[in-house]
């Protein structure tokens, strides 16, 4: 997974790009599913828009923001965002 401001230049900021890979797509949908209740055992395939799914791309909005797994608070609009967390 990366996680990064996006290239665009809005109004407002540039946005933050989260990129994953296939198999962080399947994890995050595997996920969403058991925190809905639904679990499942054995081999599977998961299939995004009938095909399998080999990167995803998700796009936050310059009025919002992202925590990485590492604790670095990226701010839509650009530069960090000023938080009690340390940015490294």
């Amino acid at each position: 997974m990366r996680i990064d401001y996006g290239p665009g230049i809005t109004g407002y900021g540039p946005g933050i790009e989260i990129a994953m890979t296939g198999d962080e797509v399947a994890a995050a949908i595997y996920a969403w599913l058991v925190a809905h209740g639904v679990h499942v055992s054995g081999p599977r395939t998961i299939r995004v828009n009938g095909e399998l799914c080999e990167s995803g791309y998700i796009y936050v909005d310059p009025s919002g923001f992202v925590i990485s797994p590492e604790g670095r608070k990226f701010n839509g609009r650009g530069g960090y965002a000023s938080s009690g967390l340390s940015n490294p």
